[in-house]
């Protein structure tokens, strides 16, 4: 892939433009996927303002709060890479409560938050309906891959140095899941957009299909 140099203001522009302008008059559900030090909570958090300053409602979805149990999510212990890989999202939750009732034909009448992971209970949130045009930005890592029907997916990449380096040591023992992550569902092939981001400040946009 060719590597386009990109601010991050000029990358959230960018991204607003692009997600303002598909399906103006219906639900637009968009993945941003990423590891945490990636910054994918970030990137969506920055793009609601814009979205709505062009005329397109937005609601954020943080993969974390779609979590399963405690008692599915740690049966092999805390800090099983594998576990983490293909068993913490609970992934049929999201589409239920989120990204089926976006879709077509749904009713935009959606749950913000799942799981409480702190109390290891039902997050008790009240359903919200969407009103049409809104944006969906479900943020976190590991989405692609598992058939999730997002509209338009956006992938943050780092190179396994980098991401060795900006991943904070109570969160090393993740690693092996994303470098599993990249040989076998390998995201950049096919995100409608894919940002490299070894150094966050420095974002360059990958152009082109490996």
């Amino acid at each position: 892939m060719r590597a386009r140099p990109v601010s991050l203001a000029a990358l959230v522009e960018e991204l607003a433009d692009r997600f303002a302008a598909t399906a103006p008059d219906g639900w637009l559900r968009v993945g941003v996927d990423g590891a945490p030090a990636a910054g994918p909570a970030e990137l969506a958090d920055a793009l609601v303002g814009p979205l709505r300053l062009r005329g397109r409602p937005a609601v954020r979805i943080a993969a974390e709060d779609f979590l399963r149990p405690a008692s599915v999510r740690l049966e092999f212990g805390r800090t099983n890479p594998d576990s983490f890989y293909a068993g913490w999202l609970d992934e049929a939750g999201l589409r239920r409560e989120v990204l089926d009732p976006t879709g077509p034909g749904g009713s935009g009448r959606i749950l913000t938050r799942l799981w409480d992971t702190r109390t290891d209970r039902s997050a008790r949130e009240p359903y919200r309906d969407l009103p049409a045009g809104s944006v969906v930005l479900v943020s976190g890592p590991l989405l692609l891959g598992g058939g999730m029907p997002f509209d338009l997916a956006v992938h943050l990449t780092m190179s396994p140095a980098a991401l060795g380096r900006r991943t904070t040591p109570e969160l090393r023992w993740t690693l092996p899941a994303y470098a599993r992550y990249d040989a076998e569902v390998d995201p950049a092939s096919f995100a409608d957009v894919v940002v490299r981001v070894d150094d966050p400040r420095h974002p360059a946009v990958l152009v082109g299909r490996p």
